[in-house]
């Protein structure tokens, strides 16, 4: 792997992913060429991705490198079935590590919850790995008639009553829906939410939904709202507490999507053009994407567990037990590790959040530590971001999160700018963050504009 035009004091080992997949598509070159290889996840509706490779035949190196590319697909775009094909005893090697109780067992446990199905892993022949079938669902900028736009939040539920494109009515209301597990609690409280902005409109035409999590068909698969409701009741009660919340408003189209790419979709609306992928630096990294048609790929996008970083020697996250992943990269956990790195001690009855904000506060106080930890975290992203243009097509970034406010922002931005000109100047990636009024109540408007009304 090439060396680093930016090294850092306090991520010595940093392996970018783009880094090494680069690196090995060169040393396969100098070799001949290898042999062609391929993988294919499929998920709901006959979807499938298909990524295609060259290896050296019975390199190692390959199959490290694959089942860090396999991971990455199957958290990019999301899927239950990956065929592999070009090399048997490469594919056999990578099949028994996705399977249960080995390698990477919470992932493909993950993705069997998603998608109601169990995993599968196919080794096949080259000609046998199906070909991509992409999906674009067109989602959003429906402005006519009377809405409802719900936000769902994790510490507050925010609703909006929007009559043809205007917010004439927002309201944020305290909740507690992760502590809860009684999922009575959450539904009445989303149908609060649907009739206090009902009540500002001569009639509903079309409600919105923007909540974090995973969601197919308008239920919810996985989200962390709901973490401490049992399964039974989330599979009674949970599963389609939305579609039931609306129905105590009428018959009225229903939308919901994750919260991610309600996002980029208000990102969109702003910048007025498309190809946006949004990043929330916050408790974790919620990324949302609108594509060239302006519309979504129905695609996971959940690159929390993307991996990032090559080196076995990084951190690891506590859920999926991985290393490497965006989650500890692009989040407050990501700024609290190098701050630790640092030498900051922290009060151990703090949490994150408030770790967080002593960092921020070194950053008002002009503690050069607190300008290095911002600067580092624009170079994790000057560096991932080409690794994410493997899968997505980037024309914006939108930048978010309580890690990306005030000052520190600004650095981390500055500094990703700098990387992707120096090491990666065929990127034309334009890092944007969201206007006041995006903030304020573009989200609201973009969540109320997701289902298309009967009129």
């Amino acid at each position: 792997m090439s060396e680093l035009l930016f090294p850092m004091r306090l991520d010595p080992k940093f392996q970018p992913m783009i880094l090494v997949l680069r690196a090995y598509r060169e040393k396969v070159q100098k070799a001949g060429g290898g042999v062609p290889v391929a993988f294919c996840v499929e998920r709901n509706n006959g979807y499938k991705y298909r990524y295609d490779i060259n290896v050296l035949p019975g390199d190692e190196e390959a199959a490290g490198l694959l089942e860090r590319l396999i991971k990455s697909v199957l958290w990019v775009v999301g899927g239950f079935r990956v065929y592999f094909g070009g090399d048997d005893k490469l594919g056999r090697k990578l099949q028994a590590e996705f399977q249960k109780g080995a390698l990477r067992d919470f992932d493909i446990n993950f993705m069997a919850q998603v998608y109601d199905h169990e995993f599968e892993f196919i080794v096949t022949a080259l000609k046998d790995v199906p070909e991509s079938v992409s999906s674009s669902i067109a989602v959003g900028g429906n402005l006519d008639g009377c809405r409802i736009g719900f936000d769902a939040g994790g510490s507050d539920r925010k609703v909006s009553a929007v009559v043809n494109g205007e917010v004439i009515y927002s309201e944020e209301v305290v909740w507690l829906p992760k502590v809860t597990a009684n999922p009575q609690y959450h539904l009445d409280g989303i149908i609060d939410s649907f009739k206090r902005a009902a009540s500002k409109m001569p009639r509903v035409d079309a409600i919105g939904v923007s909540s974090a999590g995973i969601y197919i068909n308008n239920e919810v698969r996985v989200a962390s709202l709901f973490l401490k409701v049992p399964h039974e009741l989330f599979e009674s009660k949970v599963r389609n507490i939305y579609k039931e919340a609306a129905k105590a408003i009428g018959d009225v189209p229903l939308e919901v999507c994750n919260d991610g790419d309600v996002t980029a979709l208000a990102g969109a609306m702003q910048l007025k053009d498309n190809n946006v992928l949004g990043i929330a630096m916050g408790t974790s990294e919620a990324v949302g994407y609108i594509n060239n048609e302006g519309n979504i790929n129905g695609w996971l996008s959940e690159l929390a567990f993307v991996p990032v970083d090559y080196s076995k020697d990084a951190m690891v996250d506590e859920w999926s037990g991985d290393y490497g992943c965006g989650v500890k990269y692009f989040s407050q956990d990501g700024a609290i590790k190098l701050a630790e790195a640092g030498g900051v001690k922290f009060d151990a009855n703090l949490t994150p959040a408030e770790k967080l904000k002593v960092i921020q506060q070194m950053m008002k106080d002009n503690d050069p530590l607190a300008k290095e930890i911002y600067e580092t975290i624009g170079v994790y992203l000057g560096y991932t971001l080409p690794y994410y243009a493997e899968f997505y097509n980037i024309k914006y970034l939108l930048l978010l999160g309580r890690v990306t406010s005030g000052q520190g922002g600004d650095i981390i931005i500055e500094k990703a700018n700098e990387v992707l000109a120096k090491a990666f100047p065929e990127f034309k990636i334009l890092i944007t963050t969201p206007d006041e009024y995006t903030r304020r109540v573009g989200q609201s408007i973009a969540a109320a504009s997701l289902p298309k009304s009967r009129a």
